[in-house]
């Protein structure tokens, strides 16, 4: 399976990841209204994984390149991590409006995760599948148990 991989930086793969945290820059530097997102975490463990799964979700899709993936264009799966994106974006524009529910936690909390998924998926990327599966169900658990239940 590693023979179908070279070690190769993957421009894309830091764009994705560079976009996806412009909202969080944003919201680094300024605060949301109704802000109940700087609240202490509960899911401190769920926490900690996913924080060493997103780096090595972003290091495998920066750095392990599929031989048999061709150059990137408008596929479905492309298509699809766009619409996650936008997606994304839309609930923080609506968070910062000052709307925070169930909806707008899982915008936030899902779709990036899926834009990351459905990047490796395109790219062919198995090696990222794995921490980006583990990164989505913990950020899933630290949305939901923190903010929704």
């Amino acid at each position: 399976m590693l023979k179908k991989y070279k070690l190769s930086f993957n421009i894309e793969g830091l764009l994705l990841f560079l976009i996806v945290m412009i909202p969080n820059f944003i919201w680094f530097a300024i605060p949301a209204p109704n802000d109940i997102l700087r609240v202490n975490s509960i899911t401190e463990t769920f926490d900690t994984v996913a924080s060493v799964c997103q780096v090595l979700m972003i290091s495998a899709l920066c750095i392990f390149r599929n031989r048999e993936s061709k150059k990137m264009c408008g596929t479905p799966f492309i298509i699809i991590v766009v619409g996650c994106c936008l997606l994304y974006f839309t609930s923080w524009i609506v968070y910062y409006i000052g709307i925070v529910n169930a909806i707008v936690i899982l915008g936030l909390t899902v779709s990036p995760c899926l834009a990351f998924l459905f990047f490796a998926v395109d790219r062919k990327n198995g090696i990222a599948i794995i921490p980006i599966s583990v990164f989505t169900i913990c950020h899933l658990i630290y949305g939901v148990v923190n903010f929704i239940i």
